[in-house]
């Protein structure tokens, strides 16, 4: 059997290694194992939410809400929007953008991500045969060259992707920038990427009610701590809300992924809490990593930070697995397109594994 000409073409989206892998690879333990690469929540999730998964357990046997009005209710108050300008999509944001080509992409659009980025925008839209236009970060600046936004479109833009924090600078965008872009470009659909923003505590929501072609994504699997139940939400004008809804899989949040997500949304002290101690450990990383000479580590407003490490005499794969063999795992970001060889990237974790992994990352460095 011949699949479609793109499935084809297409690489396979390789994910990092499991603790599980790494643990079984070089013989560590894998509870010890401390994982600075996959931008979690190392908190763990709230309690309350574990309390309603548990009580939800005996009825597993029927199928889920499929209008899920009270987590809409819970998502419009906590992002401070009508309860319509509200969607709601399993497989945490990444149905969303899913849902978003399905409504919006026809074979042949083009739709403009700037390098480097997260770059799962890319490997979903290109299924249904739109064709990506790089636009670019400046490194040296840790900014959007919003100028190569503006020359990359052409009357085939259908899309534009712009992450803010963005993964792996953990970069943020002017709001007055987003703006700009959205307003000369009424014809072509903004996504501005908020997997972060609780870390940066700044938000681009009001811009829904200025352009109704700006589309807002959000997921729980970060600050909110459902990473494993994979629950993302979009923001944006009752028009696309509507549109995108004829699309979405009716069934697509599980009774589980609905109550644990509800009870999060209720749990306000563990939010707060998450937001603080996340901050905590982001800024003990980048004070103590800025102490190495070798390390050039970004400023951040997420729950990472990118790092050039060309001066320590390691590539990024080098790097990486040396500190794999002592029980960290950190992202090598080889992969992302606009970064060369040098790059790493981490991701906060307790103050206890911080302190941990400063310890490791100077003995392998020195």
């Amino acid at each position: 059997m011949k699949a479609r000409k793109i499935v084809d073409e297409m690489d396979s989206y390789v994910p990092g290694k499991s603790q599980g892998e790494i643990a079984e690879q070089f013989g560590l333990n894998k509870d010890e194992i401390i994982k600075l690469g996959s931008n979690e929540n190392p908190w763990g999730p709230s309690p309350k939410a574990m309390e309603a998964i548990k009580a939800e357990i005996k009825s597993i046997n029927r199928y889920p809400e499929s209008q899920l009005h009270e987590l809409v209710e819970e998502i419009a108050k906590y992002a401070d929007v009508d309860e319509n300008q509200v969607i709601i999509g399993g497989d945490g944001a990444d149905e969303i953008i899913d849902v978003l080509a399905k409504t919006f992409i026809d074979e042949g659009d083009e739709f403009i991500v700037p390098l480097p980025s997260y770059m799962y925008y890319e490997y979903l839209l290109q299924q249904y045969g739109a064709h990506p236009v790089y636009a670019r970060w400046d490194l040296d600046k840790n900014e959007l060259d919003a100028d190569s936004i503006f020359d990359a479109i052409t009357d085939k833009t259908k899309m534009i992707f712009l992450c803010s924090p963005n993964n792996p600078t953990g970069t943020l965008i002017k709001k007055e920038v987003l703006a700009d872009i959205a307003g000369k470009n009424p014809d072509v659909l903004i996504v501005i990427d908020e997997a972060y923003f609780e870390y940066s505590e700044v938000t681009n929501k009001d811009l829904i009610d200025e352009y109704d072609n700006i589309f807002i994504i959000r997921t729980m699997s970060k600050v909110l701590g459902l990473a494993g139940m994979r629950i993302g939400y979009g923001l944006a004008c009752e028009q696309i809300i509507e549109y995108m809804h004829r699309i979405k899989p009716v069934f697509s949040l599980t009774r589980l992924s609905f109550v644990a997500a509800l009870n999060t949304f209720r749990d306000t002290e563990y939010i707060r809490d998450s937001i603080e101690k996340g901050i905590e450990s982001r800024q003990y990383l980048y004070d103590e990593l800025s102490k190495i000479d070798s390390l050039n580590v970004f400023p951040s407003k997420s729950n990472f930070m990118l790092i050039d490490i060309r001066k320590t005499g390691f590539t990024a794969s080098e790097l990486a697995l040396e500190l794999m063999k002592k029980g960290i795992i950190v992202r090598d970001c080889t992969s992302f397109k606009g970064l060369d060889e040098y790059w790493i990237r981490i991701s906060i974790c307790t103050l206890d594994e911080d302190k941990k992994f400063i310890e490791i990352i100077k003995e392998v460095l020195n």
